[in-house]
């Protein structure tokens, strides 16, 4: 099953030649090598790179597994390269490689060498291509498959297409499998082997049962406010554990290294500050979110407002949670109130204050939802996005109502 993965790849594209390695991040088992072996591969070839320019390691097959010790690995690239032209090298599974980073920093100094990596989170982290590249690594974030990107594939309508997606998630093995019970199978499976996995073997953590069930904890309130100390408090309420919201802290960190979960800070909009907490946590992939409870809670409300922020961010939007503050008058006295905005969407000098919501059946529902938005003293785009099967419009206070499906399947949705 072919799959189309044209944002990523377009990033690629942009990113030809300009000097840094390209290495593509990403949650496992998301197409990171896909998207590099096949899909940048064929686009080369396509536009006339010859193939002999093209050099393409998998360092974890295990025909090359002389190709792990540095030297030997810099020596074979070198010797490939035999005149001026452009050589591009694709080297996947690169954390394999002992000093890994010394390899690709010397490569660097060859004019004609344009160098795309792929590394398993485990090893190979944002933060460690800021460390070890000192500016000369360009990131480009690879997601499961999107909803857009799910439906090329998807032989069914689009709100049989929801259902499934929002159940076993965009990992690429998990969609083109064809039965339940294959879906729910693998997902349990690389939840515990792969992804917990890599957490505990990079943070050399010795009570893994702490981390699963703090997952299992995240897995549950979707969407919803929360802070190490608030989760120290449910490990105690809920399991009789006491575990100090430091190491809840770290946890959380190693989770957000590894992709599995992200982050959403709150901003305040009239402070125009960040507020210290709670957040948000988002999870990378439903299908491994829902794997961790079993597939049993289904609270459509807070998994569409995951796929939204998921989608955002596959745009290439930073993304928010804002608060406005409020001291409204109530009869002889003031009350202080905070509203919340589900996203504040930002990507340069452009901002979208956007709210999820579930269903408008009546006025009143559009008015609550559309109260936070004009609280706002700017001009940006205001939007409120429904699951209900309606068509695009725009209310008498300039706030714009679209459906989930032209969101998720338009990738120009937010621009007009």
């Amino acid at each position: 099953m072919k799959i189309n993965r044209d944002y990523y790849l377009h990033r690629l594209i942009e990113a030809q030649n300009d000097g840094l390695i390209k290495v593509v991040t990403g949650i496992r088992r998301c197409g990171k090598s896909y998207l590099l072996n096949t899909l940048f591969y064929e686009y080369l070839l396509k536009n006339k790179i010859d193939d002999e320019h093209i050099i393409k390691v998998a360092l974890d097959d295990s025909d090359n597994a002389d190709l792990l010790i540095p030297q030997n690995l810099s020596k074979f690239i070198k010797e490939k390269i035999v005149d001026s032209k452009i050589y591009y090298v694709i080297l996947d599974e690169i954390q394999l490689v002992e000093n890994f980073e010394g390899v690709l920093n010397g490569l660097l100094r060859i004019d004609n060498i344009d160098i795309y990596v792929t590394g398993s989170n485990s090893k190979f982290l944002s933060s460690d291509i800021i460390t070890e590249f000192r500016g000369r690594g360009e990131e480009i974030r690879v997601y499961p498959l999107s909803y857009y990107e799910f439906m090329s594939v998807y032989k069914g309508n689009k709100f049989d297409g929801w259902i499934e997606y929002i159940t076993y998630g965009g990992l690429p093995l998990v969609v083109a499998m064809n039965s339940d019970e294959r879906k729910m199978a693998y997902l349990k499976d690389q939840q515990r082997n792969v992804y917990i996995n890599d957490v505990v073997e990079r943070n050399k953590i010795k009570n893994d049962s702490e981390l699963i069930s703090l997952i299992e904890i995240i897995s549950s309130s979707v969407g919803s406010l929360s802070n190490p100390k608030k989760l120290s408090d449910t490990f105690c309420s809920t399991a009789g554990i006491n575990i100090d919201s430091k190491t809840i802290s770290l946890y959380l960190k190693y989770l957000e290294e590894a992709f599995m979960i992200e982050k959403a800070e709150r901003y305040d909009v009239k402070g125009k500050k960040y507020m210290n907490t709670p957040y948000k946590y988002y999870f990378s992939d439903l299908g491994l979110r829902n794997s961790f409870i079993n597939f049993r809670q289904h609270e459509e409300t807070h998994i569409m407002e995951n796929v939204i922020y998921l989608e955002l961010k596959r745009r290439g939007y930073n993304v928010d949670v804002g608060v406005i503050e409020l001291n409204e008058r109530k009869e002889n006295e003031y009350i202080y109130k905070q509203l919340e905005i589900d996203f504040i969407a930002n990507k340069g000098n452009n901002k979208i204050y956007i709210q999820s919501a579930f269903s408008m059946p009546d006025e009143k529902k559009i008015n609550q939802e559309e109260r936070p938005l004009l609280k706002i003293n700017d001009s940006f785009k205001k939007i409120i996005i429904v699951k209900d099967y309606i068509k695009r419009t725009r209310t008498e206070n300039g706030i714009i109502i679209m459906n989930i499906f032209d969101f998720l399947l338009d990738s120009n949705s937010l621009d007009y």
